[in-house]
């Protein structure tokens, strides 16, 4: 069992930038690929970013390549998201995830944090 708990969204300006983070629980966290997603409102939730394990291999959705970076400390348990050069488009709920003996946390992960509010405005 995991417990994820997700911070850093806020309320940022159009070409701003934010970090978000996220603390997981367990004595395991380096067996788990962790990753982020996100739902706008009125839309599905989408994949945005995955790290594995070891953090060799990164993965990211087309549309924030680029822009954001996925990154995991595994002897503090957490992993982070630098978002740069955010657009209203970033607007959306950010969820972190984590799923067991993958490299990879899309499509399907395990366990899901409740996720943290970022809002860009123009």
């Amino acid at each position: 069992q995991v417990q994820l708990v997700e911070s850093g969204g806020g309320l940022v300006q159009a070409g701003g930038s934010l970090r978000l983070s996220c603390a997981a629980s367990g004595r395991t966290f380096s067996s788990y690929a962790m990753g982020w997603f996100r739902q706008a409102p009125g839309k599905e939730r989408e994949f945005v970013a995955t790290i594995s394990q070891s953090g060799a291999y990164e993965d990211y959705a087309d549309s924030v390549k680029g822009r954001f970076t996925i990154s995991r400390d595994n002897a503090k348990n957490t992993v982070h998201l630098q978002m740069n050069s955010l657009t209203p488009e970033d607007t959306a709920v950010y969820y972190c995830a984590a799923r067991y003996g993958s490299a990879s946390c899309n499509p399907a992960p395990d366990y899901w944090g409740q996720g943290t509010q970022v809002t860009v405005s123009s």
